[in-house]
């Protein structure tokens, strides 16, 4: 099959109309493993394939996209850099986004590879041409496009390449093309940004970053928006974190959120400047951020009073990464009472909400009681209790009455509450003395999908690996869980047949 495709692959070099043998190649390619196609590989000559691209005919585009696709998986990236360098370049101009997509995944081979992406260095034009494919209309060809650029970027080489030649100029130039494309172009900055300090000396030495830092700090509500979102991800870094610092970007960030109580738009940008500080904190140290920026939070708490289900959800997303570790927790425990009307706000909205908020109040309990058995203390257990407690009147039942709602994402969602508090005594207590409670543990028959089973066996395995699970539990139920355990989670209880004489 092999030896035919590459006769077929010669008949369509030599003729000027070849739809036909497309078809015939396209066909037989189809069957032919890609190890034999590698043993070939020397003698596939694609220059004829890439010519044919340039014909306005629909079908023989598509079909030499997808034959050029196959074969040119079996061509190492070092030949197609250094031998169909000028067929990429041509490939990244063409009208059709399918050749531009075919090309740009050639390209992603070969930023890959260490030999072979010094050949790109080397090509100018074709570099141009990639950050061009930005600008364009279809996402995915800008994606992969800023895939490859910020792959590149990982070397001196690329970084040299990208803001130290004429490309940097192209780059703006593409920037101008409208806000769509500007803020592709500061999603590579950020991606570049994020890898090194010294990646990030690079792009704050173009301009472009000062730039999207700018426009965060703007007077444009939907700008601060999107670019919030860029600045959280800098953020996720040290160097990201300490370069936002000494610019004074996060204390103007706090200053916006000050004033956002007299801005009718603020809606717009509030949640994206909540969630930044939220993931702030949680990356940093909760108390320190919380006691520099107390508006954060303030403005928190004060999104849980809202009517508007968008601040609530952002709100108790960011109560749940802040609780997520033992210091935000103790943070929150500073707060006194008034946590504890918030806990009330979110178990009320974990039953009455829309399922989604209703999901993203499970997860965020989930989040708050968690502690890792090596970080449980009396004083932290203590806490959680009488946190669980504010939930409602009879918490354990009323997750329990959410896990029995027929939404497979509700019902993970509460057993992911249950597994979170399973190490703990004072919940084992709780559900040991809940009438049912263990045999709804135990029973198989309430799961019927596998993100569930895995959720009910998650459980499982969080109280029959807790030391204190035997004692309160009893040992009969403790060896049930460790039997449960040992049979996994996908486990069937083979029905048993009794063969009756005389039976057809």
């Amino acid at each position: 099959m092999a030896a035919q495709a590459l006769a077929l692959l010669r008949e369509v070099s030599r003729l000027e109309a070849p739809l036909e043998e497309l078809r015939a190649l396209h066909s037989v390619l189809q069957t032919v493993r890609l190890s034999e196609l590698r043993e070939l590989a020397a003698e596939l000559r694609l220059g004829p394939l890439f010519s044919l691209l340039n014909e306005n005919h629909r079908e023989q585009i598509t079909l030499c996209v997808s034959i050029l696709e196959r074969l040119l998986q079996a061509v190492e990236p070092v030949h197609v850099a250094r031998n169909l360098g000028a067929d990429l370049q041509r490939g990244l101009t063409h009208p059709d986004d399918s050749v531009k997509i075919l090309t740009l995944s050639q390209v992603g081979r070969i930023v890959e590879n260490s030999d072979a992406v010094t050949e790109i260095l080397n090509n100018a034009e074709l570099l141009k041409q990639i950050v061009y494919c930005i600008g364009g209309d279809n996402l995915s060809v800008a994606k992969a496009a800023i895939k490859s650029l910020s792959r590149i970027s990982l070397t001196q080489a690329g970084l040299e390449a990208l803001f130290e030649s004429n490309l940097l100029d192209d780059l703006k130039r593409v920037m101008k093309t409208n806000d769509i494309v500007r803020y592709r172009v500061y999603e590579l900055i950020v991606e570049i940004s994020s890898v090194s300090p010294e990646s990030l000396t690079y792009c704050t030495t173009s301009g472009l970053v000062t730039q999207l830092l700018r426009e965060l700090t703007g007077e444009d509500v939907l700008v601060r928006a999107t670019c919030i979102e860029m600045v959280t991800s800098l953020a996720y870094t040290h160097h990201g974190r300490q370069y936002l610092a000494q610019e004074g970007v996060i204390d103007q960030i706090s200053n916006i959120i000050v004033g956002a109580d007299s801005d009718p738009f603020s809606s717009f940008y509030l949640p994206g400047f909540v969630k930044f500080f939220g993931n702030l904190a949680i990356m940093d140290s909760p108390q320190q951020i919380c006691e520099r920026y107390p508006v954060f939070v303030e403005k928190v708490f004060e999104m849980t009073e809202s009517q508007d289900p968008t601040m609530i959800g952002v709100a108790v997303d960011t109560i749940g990464i802040l609780g997520s570790n033992v210091e935000g927790k103790q943070v929150l425990q500073k707060t006194g009472t008034r946590f504890e009307r918030l806990l009330m706000k979110i178990g009320y909205q974990a039953k009455n909400a829309s399922t989604e908020l209703k999901i993203r109040c499970l997860d965020s309990i989930s989040s708050i009681f968690y502690i890792p058995p090596e970080q449980q203390t009396d004083d932290l257990l203590r806490m959680t209790e009488s946190w669980f407690s504010s939930l409602s009147r009879d918490p354990l039942e009323l997750f329990r009455g959410i896990s029995n709602q027929p939404f497979p994402e509700l019902h993970c969602a509460a057993l992911k509450v249950f597994t979170a508090i399973a190490n703990q005594p004072w919940a084992q207590k709780l559900m040991f003395n809940s009438p049912g409670f263990v045999e709804y543990v135990m029973d198989r028959s309430v799961e019927h999908d596998k993100a569930s089973k895995d959720a009910k066996y998650e459980l499982v395995k969080a109280l029959a690996n807790s030391k204190t699970i035997a004692e309160i539990f009893g040992n009969p139920n403790y060896l049930r869980l460790r039997t449960y355990l040992s049979e996994g989670p996908y486990y069937v209880k083979p029905i048993s047949t009794t063969a009756v004489e005389g039976a057809e």
